[in-house]
């Protein structure tokens, strides 16, 4: 790969790693007043509509039936079993703890890439493997044997989302960043549904700083995280692509000390570590990019 191809990867990398760490705390602080399906789907669902409109506008094909169908099959994985179920569980779960446990989302992709026949490298093997390690320290952590709710709705959004991804790349969707547009406003219209139909209200006025966080996730997280995401798993392997989960905990963890005066057991703090430890190898110099 020629090195502006190599340079966009690790850009988009960088994106990744940075939005979505921080995404973590702000869902936290936008469910101090929103409900989480509503403040998740309204989310995906506006920045969508708007990518979409900016992608026609320059000119990019209308996508087909069947490319909105596939879209709306991997929005639901996605979006709905795996943002809104990171949301849903951050009402119990503190915002690193979670990262933490979405840190598994790169061994279930590896397992389920292995569906279509995308097996692990020996040295993916290895990272995946001592993330793994880390991800069963975390069963000490207090938090999540006090929260059994929270800790099994992320185990199922990162199994959601890493499906999602992993069966993505083999369903006809339209290029380039339209892919994205598509799954979000499917995804986020189908978690405004769910809302809906549970019954979900507001409890109080939402305030500027509920609604900050909302906006910061809209463009960070959905309109430069989401994106740069898409462009990855069209360019790399699904273990490179997912590694951001085990980048994430390590930005999640900080911010949610730093600002939200969040605590982490001296078993979360090794747990992490060996989580992180994990990227060096996942995402290896002998990786296929």
């Amino acid at each position: 790969m020629h090195n502006n191809g190599k340079i966009k990867i690790l850009t988009a990398l960088i994106a990744v790693y940075i939005s979505w760490g921080s995404t973590y705390l702000a869902i936290r602080i936008a469910l101090q007043e929103l409900p989480p399906l509503f403040m998740m789907g309204i989310r995906f669902f506006l920045v969508g509509v708007a990518l979409y409109i900016f992608l026609w506008l320059r000119g990019a094909p209308i996508p087909n039936g069947i490319q909105w169908r596939n879209a709306t099959i991997i929005g639901v994985f996605l979006f709905l079993g795996g943002s809104a179920g990171v949301a849903y569980a951050e009402q119990w779960v503190p915002s690193g703890l979670a990262a933490l446990v979405i840190a598994t989302t790169p061994l279930w992709t590896v397992l389920f890439s292995g569906i279509w026949s995308e097996w692990p490298t020996r040295s993916e093997w290895a990272g995946l493997v001592l993330g793994l390690v880390g991800i069963v320290m975390l069963n000490f952590e207090g938090d999540l044997q006090a929260s059994p709710i929270g800790a099994v709705a992320l185990l199922i959004a990162a199994a959601s989302w890493a499906f999602g991804s992993a069966w993505s790349r083999h369903l006809v969707l339209p290029k380039g960043q339209m892919t994205g547009a598509l799954q979000m406003i499917m995804g986020g219209a189908i978690v405004l549904l769910v809302s809906f139909i549970t019954g979900e209200q507001f409890v109080v006025i939402p305030t500027w700083r509920s609604l900050s966080a909302v906006i910061y996730l809209a463009v960070f997280g959905s309109l430069v995280g989401f994106t740069a995401y898409m462009h990855l798993l069209t360019r790399v392997r699904p273990a490179l692509a997912t590694s951001y989960a085990y980048v994430n905990p390590v930005i999640a963890v900080t911010l949610g000390v730093w600002l939200a005066s969040e605590k982490i057991s001296l078993i979360g703090i090794i747990a992490m570590l060996v989580i992180v430890a994990g990227v060096v190898l996942v995402a290896g110099i002998r990786q296929r990019v």
